[in-house]
Order: structure tokens, then C-alpha cells, then sequence
């Protein structure tokens, strides 16, 4: 059963949330915000719509500037993200000179960060991220390492901003998909790979290109954006988060494979088995994206003793 978000304008918001407090068919965490629950089981129940009133990954809504702005944002992406681009940023990124900073740090730093590939989405980032931890956290009260995944999944888009090298939008965000091999249909506004360079490179024009079947996704280069770079930061910082919470972190964009099961060729067991934690994940990820916010000193405290257990007191990033 869905229940849909409702969204709520000024002079009646207090009047609305009580008024669903009490019908009960919400659950109002510790921070505030608003989970929206099943009338048939006790979990976190996904929308129907965005606050836009359009369907969530609506790519083709073409009419509204944001829509328009987000496939101009994929025609530049698809043109740009080629495998030799993608050695190279990743070899640059890879040195994380950038900055010594903490995760919590980093959270309040993305609160500059917009994301114009995100048709759901125009909230402060760090409302996304504790809008996603907090209505996990409901439904997986002991799996601490997923509520804390969910709060850092998004951090690498700092490389947006100026002291991280202000990167385009077209190399930071947006879905992600391997190159070096063919770009399958799966892939959002696949029209435009058609101006990418490696789309005339025969090497990278077979269904495994540079790979191996069931090489593992570890041995596959993505596009280059906040995914990987996040998990570069966390993996090389000496995180002790599960490889469950690191493969989220690296795949969450790549949504060809997630959510239409392209590139499957490519992965190993420990892929398959990683997969199903990215698959519960992505349920929150998608669609708790609200215009409720989380109060965000209330849960702090929890939040800063995940990152205490789960990574140094500085990262260099």
C-alpha cells in the first residue's frame, strides 16, 4: 500500500502535522521529521510523487525549466565522461590534498552544495542526508552502520565547491555508469553518448570492453563523480564501516544497475550479496526527499558518535 507525501503550505502546517500525528499513519522521530508509514506493516512506505507533484526520477517532464536544466546537465555528462577523462581525475582526486577535515565538518560544508541533476530535490543537502538516516534508523534500529552510510553517502559532492577544485556539475553528480565499455540504454537520456568520444572507440564498444565477465565491480571504472570520491575518502581514512556500507556509498548513483539491472555481467558474489543492502537503501535514498526538515542539533549527538566509532577524528579528503 502507498501513502502519499503530503506537503504543506504555510498558514496550515502546524494544523496538518498534528492532524496526522494523530491519525497515527506517521511516525515523527527524534529530529522531527515526518516518515511515512504503511497502514499494512510498521515500515518506512515510499510516495507516489515528490514535492513537485511529479513522479520521483521523472526525466521526461521536459516542460519545466528544472527538467530542462536537468537533461542539459545529462547531454554534458554523457559527452564528457569518457575513460581516459576518468583515469586522470581519479588518479588526481586520489591524492586527497584537497583538505583535513571530519565528517561532521564535511556535512555543514554541503550545506553550499546544490545539485542540479536532481529532479526531487532542492532542500540544503545535509537535509536529504539526515531526512534519509533518520527514517532508515526507524526501520533498522540495530544496523548503526547503515543510519551512519546514509549520513555521509552523499558528502563527496563537496568537490562541487571552490576549495575542492569547484568541479562542473557534469563530473560530480547525477546517475553514474562504467566506462571503458559499451554504454547500455539503461542509462538516463542515452541519446547523448552518442557525442562521447569512446563512442567511436571499438575497445570500448563491446558489451565487456576492457573487462572480464565477472571481473567485480571493483575492477570497473565508473564515471567519475561524489560516489567514488566518497568512497575513496572513506576507504583510505581507514573507515571500519562493513564493505556493505562502502559499496552503497560507491554504487548508490549507479542506478542503471540497481534499478534496471544493466551491467549485472560485470559483477562477482560479493557484488550480489552487497547489492541487496544497496537495494534496501536506495528505497530511503529515493524517496524520503521532503520539505520537512530534521532538526538538525537534536539528533546530532547520535550522529556524532557513529562517526566517532566508525572513523578518525580527521579525514583527509
Amino acid at each position: 500500500m502507498t501513502l502519499l507525501v503530503e506537503h504543506y503550505v504555510s498558514d496550515s502546517r502546524i494544523e496538518e502535522k498534528k492532524a496526522k500525528e494523530e491519525r497515527g499513519d506517521e511516525l515523527v522521530l527524534d529530529g522531527g521529521f515526518i516518515v511515512p508509514k504503511s497502514k499494512d506493516t510498521d515500515e518506512f512506505d515510499a510516495p507516489d510523487i515528490n514535492f513537485l507533484g511529479h513522479s520521483f526520477r521523472d526525466y521526461e517532464n521536459g516542460e519545466s525549466e528544472r527538467q530542462q536544466g536537468v537533461e542539459e546537465f545529462y547531454r554534458m555528462q554523457h559527452i564528457n565522461q569518457t575513460y581516459d577523462f576518468v583515469k586522470e581525475i581519479r588518479r588526481e582526486y586520489g591524492k586527497l590534498n584537497k583538505m583535513e577535515m571530519s565528517i561532521w565538518e564535511c556535512c555543514e560544508l554541503l550545506n553550499n552544495v546544490v545539485d542540479e541533476s536532481d529532479p526531487d530535490l532542492d532542500e540544503p543537502q545535509i537535509q536529504h542526508l539526515l531526512q534519509t538516516a533518520e527514517a532508515i534508523r526507524k526501520d533498522y534500529p540495530n544496523e548503526d552502520w547503515l543510519h551512519l552510510t546514509a549520513l555521509i553517502h552523499d558528502l563527496g559532492k563537496v568537490l562541487l565547491l571552490p576549495e575542492f577544485g569547484g568541479l562542473p556539475q557534469w563530473a560530480v553528480v547525477g546517475d553514474t555508469f562504467p566506462v571503458g565499455c559499451t554504454f547500455d540504454p539503461a542509462n538516463i537520456h542515452h541519446k547523448y553518448f552518442k557525442e562521447n568520444p569512446d563512442n567511436n572507440t571499438p575497445k570500448y564498444n563491446t558489451r565487456n570492453g576492457v573487462y572480464s565477465e565477472g571481473c567485480g565491480l571493483d575492477n570497473v571504472l565508473m564515471s567519475w563523480g561524489h560516489d567514488d570520491y566518497m568512497y575513496l575518502v572513506a576507504k583510505e581514512n581507514g573507515t571500519t564501516l562493513p564493505h556493505a556500507g562502502l559499496f552503497i556509498i560507491r554504487y548508490h548513483s549507479f542506478y542503471p544497475l540497481h534499478k534496471a539491472g544493466a551491467y549485472t555481467h560485470l559483477m562477482n558474489d560479493e557484488d550480489r550479496e552487497d547489492l541487496k543492502w544497496l537495494h534496501v537503501f536506495n528505497k530511503y535514498d529515493l524517496y524520503s526527499k521532503s520539505k520537512v526538515h530534521v532538526d538538525v542539533e537534536q539528533v546530532k549527538p547520535y550522529y556524532i558518535s557513529l562517526i566517532n566509532k566508525y572513523f578518525p577524528a580527521k579525514l583527509k579528503w
